[in-house]
């Protein structure tokens, strides 16, 4: 029996990229991010903090590798941007093919390294 000819039209393929590809240790041995903070939502880390008494502040602090200081705003302080940094890690970069177009001025500028 002859096999029936595809149109272009009808196929489809994939390109095979990995969207999400690991960039940390934790990452590739399958953690998400949640085991070292609880959560990946900073209002809820933020309101996390804001119940914590001093000490239970310092000693999260400690836990998360930080030196925990006297001042309490500036420790809460420290571990929102710790916090934003490790969440980073786990959420996806915009993919730069989308931005669009650039400028043959911002292709030169991008092109000088070469």
């Amino acid at each position: 029996m002859p096999r029936k000819k595809l149109k272009l039209d009808e196929l489809s393929q994939t390109h095979g990229k990995v969207e999400n590809r690991p960039i940390t240790l934790d990452q590739i041995w399958g953690d998400d991010g949640k085991r070292k903070y609880g959560t990946l939502d900073s209002e809820k880390y933020s309101q996390y903090l804001a119940d914590l008494n001093k000490s239970d502040l310092q000693a999260h602090a400690i836990k998360i590798g930080l030196v925990p200081i006297d001042n309490r705003e500036t420790l809460v302080k420290r571990l929102k941007t710790e916090f934003k940094k490790h969440i980073s890690l786990y959420t996806a970069r915009p993919n730069i093919d989308n931005v669009g177009k650039l400028s043959k001025k911002s292709k030169d500028i991008l092109s000088e390294g070469r």
